[in-house]
C-alpha cells in the first residue's frame, strides 16, 4: 500500500496511527500542502478531490477520507479492532470520532485558516484566537461525552479505538496553537495513554520522513 499524506495533516495522522496499530506496512509518499503539491496534476491522478490522505491499495484502487480509510482497514484487517463488536458501542465510538472529525477539524484545517487570512484579511492573532476557540469548544463537548462512556484508559474502554485515532492528532495540532487543555481529565487522560504506545509514537509528525523543524 501507498499512503499519500502530509506530516502535519491531522487526517493523515489518523490513518498512520491505524496502520501502525494494525502492524500494516506501507510506502510513505509525502504531499506538501503548504507548497501546494496536492494541487499538482500528478496528485490529481491519485485523488480527484486533491485532498490528503489517500491510500492506494495493492490492486491500485485509491481510497480518500481518513474515516473511510480507517474503517476499510478495520474491516479488511480486523485485529486489533478499532470499532467494537457490539452495534451500539460501535455507534458510540463513531459518534466520538465524528465529534472531532466533523465538529472541530473542518473549522480549523489549512484551507479554512488560509481563507481567513488571505481572503478575509484576518490577522494572525485573530486567526489563532479563532482556532483556539473552536478546538476548546469542541473538546469540552467531547469531555462531556466521554464522561458518559464506559470509562477505561482510552476514549472507549481499555484499548484504542477509532476515536483515539482521531483525538490524538487534534491534540497535537491544538498544542501548536497553544489551546487550553485544562479541565479536560478524560480527554487528556486518553491522549496520554495513547502516547505511551509505540504505534502512536511511530505515527506522530516528528517521526515522518518529511517532518520539518
Amino acid at each position: 500500500m501507498k499512503l499519500y499524506n502530509y506530516y502535519r495533516s491531522s487526517a493523515s495522522f489518523r490513518v498512520r496511527i491505524a496502520l501502525e496499530l494494525k502492524g500494516l506496512s506501507y510506502d510513505y509518499v509525502p504531499v506538501h500542502l503548504v507548497k501546494n503539491e496536492h494541487q499538482q496534476e500528478g496528485y490529481g491522478a491519485v485523488s480527484a478531490s486533491r485532498l490528503v490522505p489517500s491510500l492506494v491499495l495493492d490492486d491500485g484502487e485509491s481510497l480518500g477520507q481518513s474515516m473511510a480509510i480507517i474503517e476499510y482497514l478495520d474491516e479488511t484487517h480486523p485485529e486489533p479492532r478499532l470499532l467494537p463488536a457490539d452495534a451500539l458501542a460501535r455507534a458510540r465510538v463513531r459518534a466520538l470520532a465524528q465529534l472531532i472529525a466533523c465538529e472541530i477539524h473542518p473549522l480549523n484545517n489549512l484551507r479554512v485558516l488560509r481563507y481567513l487570512t488571505r481572503q478575509l484579511k484576518v490577522d494572525e492573532e485573530a486567526k489563532n484566537t479563532w482556532y483556539r476557540h473552536w478546538v476548546r469548544d469542541g473538546l469540552e463537548l467531547l469531555e462531556r461525552e466521554l464522561a458518559r462512556g464506559p470509562g477505561g484508559a482510552y476514549c472507549w474502554g481499555d484499548t484504542p479505538t477509532l476515536a483515539d485515532c482521531v483525538l490524538v492528532p487534534q491534540i497535537f495540532n491544538g498544542q501548536r496553537f497553544n489551546v487550553d487543555f485544562s479541565g479536560l481529565p478524560r480527554t487528556m487522560g486518553a491522549f496520554e495513554a495513547c502516547m505511551k504506545l509505540a504505534a502512536f509514537q511511530k505515527a506522530q509528525p516528528s517521526a515522518c520522513p518529511d517532518a520539518e523543524a
